[in-house]
């Protein structure tokens, strides 16, 4: 399961969406984002699944992996789908213990499941098709504005970012980790879920010794480099919108106005 946590990785490509600039898809996918939950008709719904795999066909990142960002949060999307139906007033079909089986329940889980893998998968794209150095230039720029109030933005871009760099590689530590414990004897996959869970502590020590050691070492990195903040750096690449981004936000708007015409 660990090898399926597909956040935070970065594919290196020349695609479409890899040459957007990464302010442009910041704020796209926020859009995006709201317009999945303003959905209320089966053609919306319909127009921004097939955006979706547009996008990820543009992006060149193979179909499995997008696919596999899903894998871990199966479980949630089925117990969300479940709840929907038994839980959603409407014309009954059926009687299941002291449930009621709706047609509007079926409905309304399958638009509420298709919104959280729509989620999953815009999001994925993003990570997937924007460097971390990318995306931390972009967050700093967009946050630029609140810094006569006070908020440091280059601080919180950069420490956003390396959370989100540092979940691949906590990912490979945890399984390089479970694989020795494994090897002395430990069991991880059967027994009651108290008894597993109990099984996981040997592994969280080190992990938590492991994350603490790598963010002192990065912290000595970057005192070593003189880091003193954002006061006054510039960046080596210049960010740059072109006539792709701008091609983008036309079709946004496009798009916003059609999901309101049919919602």
């Amino acid at each position: 399961m660990l090898s399926d946590i597909t956040i935070g990785q970065y594919f290196p490509g020349n695609s479409i969406l890899h040459r957007l600039d990464p302010r442009t898809k910041v704020v796209l996918l926020f859009f995006y984002l709201v317009l999945i939950f303003v959905c209320r008709s089966a053609i919306s719904y319909a127009m921004l699944t097939a955006l979706t795999f547009v996008l990820m066909l543009l992006s060149k990142v193979p179909m499995g992996t997008m696919l596999r960002s899903l894998k871990p949060l199966w479980w949630i999307i089925l117990f969300t789908f479940v709840i929907h139906l038994f839980s959603t007033p409407g014309e009954e079909l059926a009687q299941v213990w002291i449930f009621s089986l709706t047609w509007e329940g079926i409905v309304e889980g399958f638009y509420i499941s298709l919104r959280l893998v729509l989620l999953i998968l815009l999001s994925s794209l993003l990570t997937f098709t924007t460097s971390p150095i990318k995306l931390t230039d972009a967050m700093e720029d967009l946050l630029s504005p609140f810094k006569r109030f006070g908020v440091p933005a280059h601080e919180l871009a950069m420490m956003m970012t390396i959370a989100l760099r540092f979940v691949p590689t906590l990912i490979q530590e945890t399984d390089r980790i479970m694989k020795a414990q494994q090897s002395r004897g430990a069991d991880f996959q059967d027994g009651s879920i108290a008894k597993r869970l109990k099984a996981f502590v040997p592994v969280l020590v080190p992990l938590f010794l492991s994350a603490f050691r790598r963010a002192d070492d990065l912290a000595m990195a970057m005192e070593a480099r003189c880091y003193r903040g954002g006061e006054g750096r510039t960046q080596m690449k210049a960010l740059k919108v072109t006539s792709i981004d701008y091609v983008a936000w036309g079709f946004t708007v496009l798009l916003i106005a059609a999901v309101i015409a049919v919602r």
